[in-house]
C-alpha cells in the first residue's frame, strides 16, 4: 500500500475527518452503556436519585447523620450545609423551594452547598459513611427487637420525624465506643458500596421533606433516556460522516488509479502488454483496484475504530468491575486463538486469489474474442471443459476461503455468548455480595461485547489487508513499468511544413528477449508523392518494418528520420499527428460511423467525411444505409463485414489529412474490383504525401513508384516491378505465383 501513498495524499483530509468522527463515534458508542447502567441503577432501583449527601435535609436527619461520623466528617459536612431560612429567600424562591419540599414550611431544614468541588465530593463520602454505619448498628442492636424501634420499621420508606426522634433516644442509650466502632467499620468499606447505601438514606430524608420521589424517579429516567437518544443520533450523523468520506476517499483514490493505469497501458508498446497480459490488466484495472477501494473504504474505517472500541470498551468495562478482568482477558485469549488459527489456514488462500480470476478472465476473454474459430473446429466441449477447470479452481480456493470465515463467525457467537454466561454469573454472586450493581453487570457485558465485535473487526481487516496488499502490487506493477518507447527530455520538433520523407538508414531490429533480428541492415527513403510498397513472404518483416515509423517499437541500431529529424527526438505525439495509418486488422470503436471517422480529425466536417469515405470506396455501402454516417457500429465493429472495417479504417486515416500514409496489408480484406477503385482514388488524394503500402499482392503495388523485397528481415531488391521482374528473383516468384504470363508481360 505505500508504493499507492502518492494517490491517498490527496484525500489526507478525508482520512483526518474519518479518523476525527469515529473517535466522535467511538465516544459516543462507549458512553450509551454507562448511560444504560445509570437507568437501571439510579432511575430504577435508586428512584432517580443520585446523590449520596442530600440537597436539602432537616436538621434531625442531620442530627441522625452527625451522630455516626467522624469528627473530621462533622466538620466538613457542616461547613457544606447552610440553614434554609425564608427571609434569606425572594418570594418566588421561598414558594419554589417550598413547593418542591412540602414539610419544610414547619421543619427547620439545611441546604447542601458547599464552596468548592473537592468539598462536594468529601461530603458524599461523608455521608456515605454514616449511612453505612448507621445500617450495621441497627441491624445489629435492634436485630430480632420485637418493640417499636426495630431496624426494619425504624429504617424504611414510611421514615417520620416521630421515628427519627426515637431513634436518636435510643441512641443515648448506647455506649458511644459502640457507635464509635461502627464510625470505624465504614471507614474500611469501598466507595461505591457507600454510595450504594447513603442513596437510600437520602431518598428517605426526601420522603420526610415531602418530595415528590415519583416525579424524581420519573424526571431522572426521561433526562437520561433522553441523553440516550441524542447520543442515538450523534452516533447516526457519525456513521452517516464517516460512510460520506470513506466513500470519497475510496472511490477517489481508485478513480485515479483508474486513470493512471489507463494512461500507462495506452503508452505501452507490445513487449508491455505481453508481460502483463490483457486479461491480468483488465483484471489490475477493475479487480485489483476494488480490492483497495474497499480497503480505504471499510477497512480503514475499522482499523482505527476497532483499537478505540478495543481499549475504550477495556477502560470502561474496568471501571464497572476490576475484579472480572480476567473474563475480558479470557475472552481475548480465546477469540485471538480462533483467529490465529484460522488464518494459518486461509492466507495462503487468499494471495492466490488474484491469480485465479486473472486466469478465468483469461479464459473468458479467449473464448469471447475467438467464438468464430471455437465453432469452426467444433471445439466448444474442450473450452468448456478448459473454462471449467479455471472456474473450478476458482470456486475451490473462494469456497474454502469464505469457508473458513463461516466457521470463524458461529465460533466467535459460541465464544461471546459463553463470556456473556459468564459474566452473569460472576456478576450474579458480585451483586449478591453488593459489591456490584445490576446495571454496572448489564454495562459490563455490553462492554465486553464491543472488545470482542472490535477482535472480530480485526480479524476483518486480516482479510482485507494481505489480498488489497497483493492488489497494490500487482497495481504499482503496471504503474511503475515503464515503456520501452519514451519520448526523450529536450526533444526535437518538426517545421510547420512538413514534406514526409522517411529514412531509414542502416536500421536493425530485434523483440525484446529475442536472440535475433527480425530486420537486418535496413536502408532506404521514401519520398512525399510517390507510393513505396514492400513485399515478401509471411514473417519476412514488413509488418515490423513499417511499425517502426511510428514508434510501435524503437530500432535496435541505426535511425529512421521524418525530414531529416531522428524520429527518436520527437515527440510521440507530434511524430503520430503526421501519419495517417491503417493498421493490419481494421479496428472500430463502439458509437457510430461519423465518431469512427473523427478519429482522424475531430473537428473535421461531414463533408470532410464523406470525402474520406468516398476515396475509401465506403460510400458504397455507406449510402444503402438509413441512418448513413450515423449508422451505430457495436464494440470492435462486428457488426460490419471485414472489407467495410477496412474501409472505414482507410477513411479515417484519409480525413486526418497527413503528410505521410502507412498501409499495412490493409486491401487484404478488399475484392480486386474494390482494390483497383480504391488505388486509383487514391493516387490523387495523397498524391503530396509519403505512401508506403505492405501488401501481399503483386497487383496492389506494381504501379509503386518503388517496391522494396523483403526476405527473412533483409532487402533482397528494390525498384520498380519492372526492374524487380528482372533483377530480383524473389520477387519475380512471387510475381509468377500470382500474375500470368500475359500480365507479367
Amino acid at each position: 500500500m505505500m508504493k499507492l501513498k502518492k494517490y491517498i495524499k490527496p484525500y489526507l483530509g478525508y482520512a483526518l475527518a474519518i479518523i476525527i468522527l469515529l473517535f466522535c463515534q467511538s465516544v459516543v458508542d462507549l458512553n450509551l452503556p454507562n448511560l444504560m447502567s445509570d437507568i437501571v441503577n439510579i432511575g430504577i432501583q435508586q428512584g432517580g436519585v443520585s446523590e449520596s449527601a442530600p440537597k436539602v435535609i432537616s436538621a434531625q436527619a442531620m442530627e441522625l447523620m452527625s451522630r455516626f461520623m467522624s469528627p473530621e466528617d462533622k466538620e466538613l459536612v457542616q461547613s457544606c450545609y447552610v440553614k434554609v431560612s425564608e427571609q434569606d429567600m425572594s418570594e418566588g424562591d421561598w414558594n419554589s423551594f417550598i413547593n418542591r419540599w412540602p414539610n419544610a414550611r414547619n421543619t427547620e431544614c439545611l441546604r447542601f452547598e458547599p464552596s468548592t468541588h473537592e468539598a462536594r465530593q468529601k461530603a458524599q463520602i461523608a455521608f456515605g459513611r454514616s449511612a453505612y454505619a448507621i445500617m450495621n448498628f441497627t441491624k445489629e442492636s435492634f436485630a430480632g427487637t420485637s418493640g417499636e424501634i426495630s431496624a426494619e420499621k425504624g429504617l424504611n420508606d414510611s421514615v417520620n420525624s416521630e421515628s427519627i426522634n426515637q431513634l436518636l433516644s435510643f441512641l443515648d442509650t448506647f455506649p458511644q465506643d459502640r457507635i464509635d466502632a461502627a464510625i470505624d467499620n465504614a471507614a474500611s468499606v469501598p466507595e461505591n458500596l457507600l454510595s450504594q447505601t447513603s442513596v437510600i438514606f437520602t431518598k428517605w430524608f426526601y420522603t420526610l421533606l415531602g418530595a415528590d420521589t415519583g416525579a424524581i424517579q420519573t424526571n431522572y429516567i426521561i433526562k437520561v433516556g433522553g441523553k440516550m437518544l441524542l447520543m442515538t443520533l450523534l452516533l447516526v450523523s457519525f456513521a452517516i460522516g464517516v460512510g460520506f468520506c470513506a466513500s470519497k476517499l475510496g472511490t477517489g483514490v481508485a478513480r485515479d488509479l483508474r486513470r493512471d493505469i489507463f494512461s500507462r497501458v495506452s503508452s505501452f508498446t507490445n513487449n508491455e502488454y505481453d508481460k502483463f497480459g490483457t486479461a491480468s490488466l483488465i483484471t489490475r484495472s477493475t479487480n485489483d483496484v476494488m480490492q483497495v477501494r474497499g480497503l480505504l473504504s471499510m477497512g480503514l474505517r475499522t482499523m482505527f475504530y476497532a483499537p478505540i472500541i478495543g481499549i475504550g470498551g477495556t477502560i470502561m468495562a474496568l471501571s464497572k468491575s476490576h475484579s472480572m478482568a480476567w473474563i475480558i482477558a479470557l475472552a481475548g485469549v480465546l477469540i485471538f486463538g480462533v483467529i490465529f488459527v484460522m488464518f494459518t489456514v486461509a492466507m495462503p488462500k487468499f494471495k492466490i486469489m488474484q491469480k485465479l480470476v486473472d486466469k478465468l478472465n483469461l479464459v473468458s476473454r479467449e473464448n469471447l474474442s475467438g467464438m468464430m474459430v471455437i465453432r469452426a473446429f467444433a471445439t466448444q466441449k474442450f473450452e468448456e471443459d478448459r473454462f471449467d477447470k479455471a472456474n473450478q479452481a476458482l470456486a475451490k480456493n473462494n469456497l474454502f476461503v469464505y469457508r473458513a470465515m463461516a466457521t470463524m463467525m458461529p465460533i466467535m457467537m459460541l465464544v461471546m455468548n459463553a463470556v456473556s454466561l459468564l459474566i452473569v454469573w460472576v456478576g450474579g454472586h458480585q451483586i449478591a455480595a453488593s459489591s456490584m450493581q445490576v446495571g454496572d453487570m448489564m454495562a459490563f457485558i455490553q462492554y465486553t461485547m464491543q472488545i470482542i465485535m472490535s477482535f472480530l473487526m480485526i480479524s476483518m481487516v486480516f482479510v482485507m489487508v494481505p489480498r488489497a496488499a497483493v492488489s497494490a502490487n500487482r497495481i504499482a506493477e503496471v504503474l511503475d513499468c515503464h515503456s520501452s518507447v519514451e519520448d526523450v527530455p529536450e526533444p526535437q520538433h518538426l517545421s510547420k511544413d512538413v514534406k514526409g520523407i522517411i529514412e531509414f538508414k542502416d536500421v536493425s531490429f530485434h523483440y525484446e528477449g529475442a536472440d535475433e533480428n527480425v530486420l537486418e541492415h535496413i536502408t532506404f527513403t521514401a519520398r512525399p508523392g510517390e507510393t513505396t510498397a514492400f513485399i515478401g513472404s509471411t514473417g519476412s518483416g514488413k509488418s515490423t518494418l513499417v511499425n517502426l515509423i511510428p514508434r510501435f517499437h524503437d530500432v535496435s541500431s541505426g535511425t529512421i528520420c521524418l525530414d531529416g529529424v531522428d524520429i527518436r527526438n520527437l515527440p510521440q505525439k507530434e511524430l503520430r499527428e503526421n501519419i495517417g495509418y491503417i493498421p493490419q486488422n481494421g479496428v472500430l470503436f463502439s458509437g457510430d460511423i461519423r465518431s469512427n471517422l473523427r478519429y482522424g480529425d475531430e473537428n473535421a466536417d461531414d463533408e470532410s467525411l464523406y470525402k474520406a469515405a468516398q476515396v475509401a470506396q465506403a460510400t458504397e455501402f455507406i449510402d444503402e444505409l438509413p441512418e448513413g454516417l450515423s449508422t451505430q457500429i457495436s464494440q470492435g465493429g462486428t457488426n460490419v463485414s471485414g472489407g467495410q472495417r477496412q474501409r472505414l479504417s482507410i477513411a479515417r486515416a484519409l480525413v486526418k489529412k497527413a503528410p505521410v500514409y502507412i498501409f499495412d496489408d490493409t486491401f487484404s480484406a478488399l475484392d480486386f474490383k474494390t482494390d483497383a477503385k480504391l488505388r486509383q482514388a487514391l493516387k490523387s488524394s495523397t498524391e503530396k504525401a509519403t505512401t508506403l503500402i505492405v501488401a501481399q499482392r503483386v497487383s496492389t503495388i506494381m504501379h509503386a513508384q518503388q517496391i522494396i523485397v523483403l526476405d527473412e528481415g533483409r532487402i533482397v531488391g528494390i525498384g520498380t516491378h519492372k526492374e524487380l521482374l528482372e533483377n530480383c528473383k524473389e520477387y519475380r516468384e512471387i510475381a509468377e505465383s500470382q500474375l500470368s504470363k500475359e500480365e507479367l508481360a
